[in-house]
């Protein structure tokens, strides 16, 4: 093993050793089971020291690519990850708090009623194979009457991050560089971590991810480019028309997928603009559903091309092959009825007033955030750690910045959920979130 290492690192670093690992591993030339050398042994070969070995091992602990058995040692294995660190540590479940703003959950009371839905779906009818169409071809059509283009396939997953999961093990590998917002939704860099991806930050400005950090990100080598657009998660911006085509003309062509997050989905009162209107060939455009709808519905839709979606399809009919069909046709009758339809448009106008209530307020307090949609807003502080014990002190939730980071910044952040925050409770929660980051430098986020 130690022989196919010397012949294949090209990085003398912790990184470019684990890389080099990895690649083995993909192409076969180290194998399942074997015993990995010792710590010290492949330090000598390779003319690096014990501790940038040990930082590679463990980066591919990370990434269960090898594990400690015992007796036996270090050994190859798969890996599936360490599970969802920074989406645990963003979301405060366990803390007692009098007002949780911590969570990006949507407000109970503003969901559809699901009761008379349910009713008119009734008792699923004939049983269908277990190798069936994964998709309802009614919900088929409907989801087409407002996708951002005519996608080749279209399916359902259990949820946004079954869909990221299904994307992430389908399409990456260890060591892969893999574009990404920088701040971004956690779960998709909890995901990214667990298969040991490099992310490549990507920059953010009023019209969404910029196009210099784009072109440099394509530069570098990514193979892959997650960006969100509309009602980013947590800053609230979202694509401009004009950057959805600048960023199409820089991608057009490349070997780059890209996978285009709509995460509040049928709650944006922004109109969609999509990366992927412009590259129906090489993009994957996916919707979540349970922010309107209901968590319990755990609901979303991809749709693409087929020389994406077919891998896609065909790896999730190695797991559960498809979601629910009673679910699916749940969600159909409430994307289609009149009742259903009318609560999620008052969800909107009432999530909108209240974010639009916390930001007016802490405008007066001499704090500009960036972005007027989605259920979350990105506050700057000086000090994260400091910012969340002044603000629990008073029984108020936020959720800490930092696991939305592509990589650390010197700047620190705080998420505050918006969603379940009363209008009348905005300028007192906004005068402690401004007593919580003072002295901060104010000014917009980046």
């Amino acid at each position: 093993m130690i022989e196919i290492l010397v012949g294949s690192i090209t990085e003398m670093s912790a990184r470019g050793l684990a890389d080099a690992f990895s690649r083995a591993v993909r192409d076969g030339t180290i194998k399942p089971d074997q015993r990995v050398p010792s710590i010290r042994s492949t330090a000598t070969a390779l003319g690096l020291s014990p501790t940038t070995v040990s930082a590679a091992w463990r980066l591919l602990q990370q990434a269960n690519l090898i594990y400690t058995d015992g007796a036996r040692g270090t050994i190859v294995a798969g890996g599936t990850g360490q599970g969802p660190v920074r989406f645990g540590s963003a979301i405060q479940y366990k803390a007692e708090f009098a007002v949780n703003l911590s969570t990006g959950l949507p407000d109970p009371d503003l969901l559809p009623d699901l009761a008379p839905s349910l009713n008119r779906v009734g008792r699923p009818g004939a049983v269908e194979g277990f190798l069936a169409a994964p998709i309802v071809p009614e919900l088929d059509r409907e989801l087409r009457t407002d996708w951002p283009n005519d996608p080749e396939l279209i399916t359902i997953a259990d949820g946004v991050t079954d869909a990221l999961d299904l994307i992430t093990m389908t399409f990456l590998r260890f060591g892969d560089r893999v574009a990404v917002e920088n701040p971004t939704y956690p779960p998709l860099l909890d995901l990214l971590d667990s298969i040991g991806a490099r992310a490549i930050p990507l920059k953010l400005d009023a019209e969404g991810v910029t196009g210099d950090s784009v072109a440099a990100a394509v530069e570098a080598g990514a193979r892959a480019i997650f960006l969100q657009c509309r009602a980013h998660d947590p800053i609230g911006v979202g694509l401009s028309p004009r950057r959805a085509k600048d960023l199409a003309r820089l991608l057009r062509g490349r070997e780059v997928m890209v996978f285009e997050l709509d995460l509040w989905g049928p709650l944006s009162p922004e109109p969609l603009v999509s990366v992927s209107a412009y590259l129906p060939d090489q993009a994957v455009y996916l919707r979540g559903f349970s922010d309107a709808y209901g968590p319990d519905l755990r609901l979303a839709a991809l749709g693409g091309p087929s020389s994406l979606m077919g891998p896609l399809i065909g790896r999730r009919h190695l797991g559960q092959g498809w979601t629910s069909r009673l679910l699916q046709r749940l969600l159909l009758d409430l994307l289609t009825q009149d009742g259903p339809q009318r609560a999620v448009e008052r969800a909107r106008d009432v999530y909108r007033e209240r974010r639009q209530a916390l930001v007016a307020e802490l405008q007066k307090h001499g704090i500009s955030v960036l972005g007027d949609d989605g259920p979350m807003v990105w506050v700057p502080v000086q000090n994260e750690s400091a910012a969340l014990m002044v603000l629990a002190s008073q029984g108020i939730g936020v959720a800490p910045g930092s696991p939305y980071l592509t990589r650390p910044e010197v700047s620190s952040h705080i998420a505050v959920t918006t969603a379940v925050l009363r209008p009348d409770d905005a300028p007192g929660i906004a005068a402690a979130i401004a007593r919580a980051a003072r002295p901060a430098t104010i000014g917009p986020a980046r």
